[in-house]
Formats: structure tokens, sequence, C-alpha cells
């Protein structure tokens, strides 16, 4: 069977055409104004997108972030994920995840934030004097020490007892405080 080149040409020519005028438009533009003449088209564009991140707007740092700087929302910009990008699972992406925390590595321009290169800021800094309270029932013990390591809230640290230089772990405490217990 022999092809003649003209009517190739006018079969891509149509197609081409076809093709622009039913899919040229991206799928967040296609918004229907006739809604009955076009509903299977918005229902198949839904079941497309399926569980996509359409339309989702991340925050990424907008300059370099360098190891043990506080990360403010200034120096973070919002992005717009496109169609069909999905966000890495281990990122922090809102607000809330990162303003005030700490970067534990070089965070840079344009790149998702993983959640490992993120820590909460120090309540309590290493080398620095501590209030240290030992509690039981009605007892209370307290204590002047010194940090052996630093410590966010929640943190199990050592810390060194001034009076008598033994090493005692302990939680951080929401003010700044050490709590010990009995071990």
């Amino acid at each position: 069977m022999m092809s003649t080149p003209g009517l190739l040409s006018v079969f891509r020519r149509t197609a081409l055409a076809f093709a622009l005028v039913t899919g040229g438009m991206p799928a967040s533009a296609q918004e229907s104004t006739n809604q009955s003449t076009d509903q299977s088209a918005d229902q198949s564009a839904t079941q497309i997108a399926g569980n996509q991140a359409v339309g989702e707007v991340v925050l990424i740092p907008s300059r370099v972030i360098y190891p043990g700087e506080t990360i403010n929302l200034a120096a973070l910009k919002k992005v717009t994920l496109i169609v069909g990008k999905h966000k890495p699972e281990a990122v922090a992406t809102r607000a809330e995840e990162l303003d005030g925390k700490v970067a534990k590595r070089t965070l840079l321009p344009g790149r998702y934030i993983p959640s490992i290169a993120i820590r909460e800021a120090w309540l309590v800094e290493q080398g620095a004097s501590v209030q240290v309270f030992f509690i039981a029932g009605g007892l209370t013990i307290s204590a002047t020490a010194v940090t052996l390591q630093p410590g966010a809230a929640g943190d199990l640290v050592k810390v060194r007892n001034i009076d008598s230089g033994k090493i005692l772990s302990g939680t951080v405490m929401a003010d700044g405080t050490i709590q010990v217990s009995a071990s």
C-alpha cells in the first residue's frame, strides 16, 4: 500500500489542530462555563489529578540559611507546586513547621527543607548555669548545675552538680530548668 505525502501532511495538520483545540490548555485553566455540556471532562480532570498536590503552596528558602541559624519567615518564600509535581514525604513546607526552628545544615535557596535538617531552638546551652530540681511526692530538692550539652524542651541532657561534681541526667523543662529523677 502506498501513501501519498500530501494526504499524510493533511492528516497531521488535522490531528495537530484537534489536539490544540481539545487539550491545549492546562488542566487548571479548563474551567467549564457551561456545566451541563462539559461535566464528563471536569470529572476526568479530577480523576486524573487524583491524590496529587495540585496547587499546593509550600515554603522554601529564598536565600542560603547556614547551620545554627534560626529560620524566620523572611528567609522563606511561598511557591505553588505545578500539576504533577509531588512534594517529598520527609520535608518541612509549612510556616508552623519552620518558624523559629534552627538549621542543622546548610539550606539552599529553591530546595525543599528536609525535616532532619532542622531542630528546635536550644533552651539551655552547653556550659550554662541552670537550676536542677528533684521532685518526689511532696519533697523538692533544688541545686545549681552546669549543662554538659545543649537541649530543647523535652530533651534528656547531662548536667554536673556544682557542689558535689556529680553528673546527672535530666529533662529540660519549658522554663529552662532541668528535672532529674531517682536512678
